[in-house]
């Protein structure tokens, strides 16, 4: 079985694992309601990959589910125009 001659120094083990580090996230932001989602994924707010639908949200939701629902994404492209 092979067994190390010399302990390995910490600056060694330190720099060997250098690359282990984790990075943030990069998000972007949606093109319709600009909630903040990574890159090329849809988005699960309003349901579109690159300005265009992709996943209808409103068919999930119960009737009173899909006004507020509605109403939210109006108020926010309401916002993003201001």
């Amino acid at each position: 079985m092979a067994v190390p001659k010399k302990r390995t120094a910490k600056s060694k083990r330190n720099m060997r694992r250098s690359h282990h580090g984790l990075s943030r996230m990069h998000l972007s932001s949606c093109q319709r309601c600009h909630q903040p989602l990574p890159s090329h994924t849809v988005c699960a707010n309003c349901g579109t990959y690159k300005g265009r639908e992709v996943i209808d949200v409103m068919a999930k939701l119960e009737k009173k589910a899909k006004r507020e629902k509605k109403k939210e994404l109006e108020q926010q492209e309401a916002d993003h125009e201001h």
